[in-house]
C-alpha cells in the first residue's frame, strides 16, 4: 500500500502516438488535507475511493489505499467534493520494462501535462524516452490535489 512513483513534465506530445490506451479520467477530491487526501474518480465506466497519506519527504512515497466503487456512487460523490473538479485523459506508454502514464489536463489546467511512473523502489532505474522532461517529484504544487484548489490557469507566469 506504499505507492512509489516519480514525475515529469514533457518536452513534445510525442507520447501519444506511443500510448496503448487512454481513459478519461474525473476527479475530485473530498479532503485536502496535507496530511491525507480522499479522492473520488471516475475512470472510464468505473469509480474509485482512494486515500493518499502524506509524501516522504523526497516525494518519491506515500501511502495508497484505493477501492473500486460503483460509478454512481462516484458520481454522487463528485457533487460532495471541493471545489475543483479535475478533467484529464490519461496515456498509457510502455517504455522498456514501464508503463509511463500521461496525464493531459482540461478545464482549468488545460495546456498541463504531466507525466507519472510507478516503481518497485526508490532507486529503480528505468529507461527515460525523448520526449520525457523535467522531474517534477516531491512539487507538491503539481499535486492533483493542490491542481484543484490552485489550477495551472491561475498561475503566474
Amino acid at each position: 500500500m506504499i505507492e512509489i512513483e516519480r514525475k515529469f513534465l514533457v518536452k513534445s506530445d510525442a507520447f501519444k502516438a506511443q500510448a496503448f490506451k487512454s481513459t478519461r479520467i474525473v476527479q475530485g477530491f473530498l479532503n485536502r488535507d496535507p496530511e491525507r487526501s480522499v479522492r473520488v474518480r471516475i475512470k472510464g465506466d468505473k469509480g474509485v475511493l482512494t486515500v493518499k497519506g502524506k509524501s516522504s519527504n523526497n516525494g518519491l512515497s506515500r501511502f495508497e489505499w484505493e477501492r473500486e466503487i460503483e460509478k454512481h456512487e462516484a458520481e454522487s460523490l463528485l457533487k460532495l467534493c471541493e471545489p475543483t473538479i479535475i478533467d484529464k485523459i490519461r496515456y498509457e506508454i510502455k517504455v522498456g520494462n514501464h508503463v509511463f502514464e500521461a496525464d493531459e489536463f482540461f478545464g482549468d489546467n488545460k495546456g498541463l501535462i504531466i507525466v507519472e511512473i510507478e516503481l518497485k523502489h526508490e532507486n529503480e532505474t528505468f529507461e527515460k524516452p525523448d520526449w520525457l522532461g523535467e522531474e517534477l517529484t516531491g512539487n507538491i504544487k503539481y499535486y492533483n490535489s493542490q491542481l484543484s484548489k490552485q489550477p495551472y490557469n491561475t498561475w503566474k507566469s
